[in-house]
């Protein structure tokens, strides 16, 4: 028997075998990818992200991985909102070269891999997991890292996500031959209802993309190819992939007993800007703590309350974005919101600074943050229903 199986090697996953096996677990991490494997993400990587990867993996960003951008263009269409050249630090990478690298992080690490291996069953009271060869295996603690459509998430729950409620999110790579020598990250807030478009310079190529609340966006495909256009591009042209996001609809619980659900299995990502990738290496960090906790203990069916609690302050940062997305993306307060950000250099920086990963809103007592976009946006008056 394992102490832990792991299902999804991406950040979550590997976060969650990395911390497991420095506790001397015994882990299997597996994925029904080879690794490197490609994701559809800008692939942007925030303060908060390199903070996560020096705690948890105790490593920084190869050199070459990424392109630092220190410029942000917030945009409405063809209207320039804000320009700040001094915007907090933002590091672009392609998902495939990313995820291969904390892959390798956590194997180094002592987790056994099972990547490339589909599953044909899981049972959650074993917890165990059959894989499509045929090999069965158990564990003391199960941990679902296995993204928006987590079938340990299905096993536990019925259903993966609500696609209502969730996100959905279309973008396309623009390749070219050298990186831009002033990278500039553009943010278009007026590309889709309820979302925002984005262009992410990459070493190789620029992320042009759209995304935001499935259930708002019936026809995100043809959002995508008028941001394209916007841009200069075709999407006849290019290869325009899409895929549902956990933008907001954090699942509860995310868990039960000895299984843990982490990343975008469990919803974690902030409805406001769309950041995931520091929240998965977190959840993914506080899950094989939680496994290593509850087995010391002689009681891996409390892996999930401790988790539980230790996600918390995750859990609060999801609630408060989406109570702030309801104020920012609302259809009857959306123009005045973007007309104010373009009067007020201090929102937008408080914008850019949540964007970028620099504080939480914790941090920027979101609350009173909130009261000040409201009554700005609103001139006092009542908040519009809709």
């Amino acid at each position: 028997m394992l102490d832990v199986i792991i299902i999804g090697a991406g950040p979550a996953g590997a976060a969650a075998a990395v911390t497991a096996c420095r506790k001397g677990l015994t882990v299997a991490l597996i994925d029904k990818a080879r690794f490197p494997r490609d994701k559809l993400c800008g692939g942007g990587i925030t303060g908060r992200s390199r903070a996560y990867i020096h705690e948890i993996f105790g490593a920084t960003l190869p050199p070459g991985m990424a392109l630092e951008s220190r410029r942000v263009r917030i945009m409405a269409g063809t209207v320039v909102l804000g320009d700040l050249a001094d915007a907090p630090p933002l590091h672009l990478t392609m998902r495939v070269d990313f995820d291969g690298w904390l892959h390798g992080l956590a194997i180094a690490a002592g987790a056994q891999d099972f990547t490339g291996q589909r599953i044909a069953r899981i049972d959650p009271a074993l917890p165990a997991v059959t894989l499509e060869d045929g090999r069965h295996l158990t564990a003391r603690v199960l941990i679902g890292a296995d993204g928006v459509n987590s079938i340990t998430a299905k096993a536990l729950h019925g259903r993966a996500y609500d696609p209502d409620r969730i996100g959905f999110a279309m973008e396309a790579e623009v390749p070219h031959d050298a990186p831009p020598a002033d990278p500039v990250v553009e943010i278009d807030m007026a590309a889709v209802a309820w979302g925002y478009g984005w262009s992410f310079p990459k070493r190789g190529s620029v992320t042009l993309g759209v995304g935001g609340v499935h259930g708002r966006n019936p026809k995100m495909q043809a959002r995508l190819a008028d941001y394209l256009a916007l841009h200069g591009q075709a999407a006849d042209d290019l290869r325009c992939k899409g895929a549902f996001l956990p933008f907001g609809d954090a699942r509860q619980p995310p868990g039960r007993g000895p299984v843990l659900l982490a990343g975008d299995a469990a919803g974690l990502v902030d409805p406001l800007t769309g950041e995931g990738i520091a929240w998965a290496m977190k959840s993914g960090q506080l899950a094989g703590r939680a496994a290593a906790a509850a087995i010391a203990a002689g009681h891996p069916g409390q892996a999930f309350a401790r988790y539980d609690a230790a996600l918390a302050p995750v859990a609060a940062e999801m609630r408060h974005a989406r109570r702030l997305r309801a104020l920012v993306y609302h259809p009857l307060l959306r123009g005045r919101f973007l007309r104010s950000l373009a009067r007020q250099p201090g929102v937008q920086r408080r914008f850019l600074a949540l964007l970028a990963g620099e504080r939480d809103y914790a941090d920027m007592r979101w609350s009173s943050f909130a009261r000040q976009i409201l009554r700005v946006i609103t001139g006092g008056r009542a908040l519009p229903r809709g």
